[in-house]
């Protein structure tokens, strides 16, 4: 449903995204994560028909997005960050207005108001102007315009930012009612929301893909990696260097200042001896050991050790 193939974006001599290249298939949602500055927005826009590529191509729905860009509107369902309304306007002549848009008349436009205003939880604020609703009950709007068409395509930019934990759980709840039905394209801070509502993840660095597959394979891409916190009192400066020794660890974090006591290192390395080395490796330099606990794999360490991977190219 969703076909990219080295879409790469310019703003001026700024490259947003180079060389994207994923697909999706029918009834998928997927997950784009991606710290800011990273292209998520840049390609759910241009995947949109909002933006035209610099260079590469993409299809939705099986148009071509440059050469047939109104089919692929009409494929989709777009939920920007910031959803563009009509304060003016109530939520149901804000459905009316973009049916009409969409060329949707008469008694199957109504028929469609009806189940989306019920179906996104808006049934007691149909004649309300959108001036006077809350954050949360604007992006349910946004998302009832997103699907008044039934689109086969979603694309879902930041659907639950700035809104309130009941909100969150609500609109949550509502994207999940819609997997299977639609191809979703979900982009999200919220990495337990990823792992909820999705199966995979296209996780995007510098504008480029540096990971691409099922949640549960990018947090264990590496069945040796492990990930060591250990609370340590002494100079944690001391500690750290003495660790980044260690022939396995490929990297050291310092989590307090090195005046700061007790304090917590984290150690990413692997080796069925890490464990024992990091001991003793504190130990020969008298650092005194309160605790040393290992983290279970999650998206989001594996999103952190993604996205402090070096950048290659000049992106923002």
């Amino acid at each position: 449903m969703i076909e990219t193939s080295g879409l790469t974006r310019f703003f001026g001599p700024r490259k947003a995204i180079e060389g994207l290249s994923f697909s999706i298939t029918r009834g998928e949602a997927v997950a784009l994560l991606g710290t800011n500055g990273s292209g998520k927005t840049t390609t759910m826009r241009i995947l949109s028909g909002y933006l035209p590529p610099t260079a590469g191509a993409a299809a939705v729905a099986g148009f071509d997005i440059t050469t047939h860009s109104l089919d692929v509107r009409k494929a989709v369902g777009y939920l920007p960050e910031d959803v563009p309304l009509y304060t003016d306007l109530t939520v149901e002549d804000s459905l009316r207005f973009f049916g009409r848009l969409r060329k949707m008349r008469g008694a199957n436009l109504e028929h469609r108001i009806n189940d989306v205003i019920e179906q996104v939880g808006l049934g007691a604020y149909r004649d309300v102007l959108i001036l006077k609703l809350s954050k949360g009950y604007r992006q349910r709007t946004g998302l009832a315009i997103a699907i008044l068409h039934d689109p086969e395509v979603l694309i879902l930019d930041e659907p639950t930012v700035s809104i309130d934990p009941l909100q969150v759980s609500e609109i949550r709840n509502l994207i999940r009612s819609l997997t299977g039905q639609h191809t979703i394209l979900l982009s999200t801070h919220h990495l337990s929301e990823a792992a909820e509502l999705c199966d995979r993840a296209v996780v995007l660095n510098g504008g480029r893909v540096v990971a691409d597959g099922p949640i549960a394979d990018i947090t264990a891409t590496d069945p040796t990696r492990r990930r060591l916190r250990i609370k340590i009192e002494g100079d944690n400066a001391v500690a750290a260097g003495s660790l980044a020794r260690i022939e396995n660890v490929s990297s050291v974090e310092n989590s307090e200042p090195s005046y700061q006591t007790p304090s917590v290192l984290t150690v990413i390395g692997s080796g069925a001896r890490l464990y024992n080395d990091v001991i003793i490796s504190l130990v020969h330099e008298g650092i005194v050991i309160e605790s040393v606990t290992e983290d279970r794999p999650s998206l989001e360490s594996a999103f952190l050790d993604l996205a402090r991977a070096p950048e290659a190219g000049d992106f923002a």
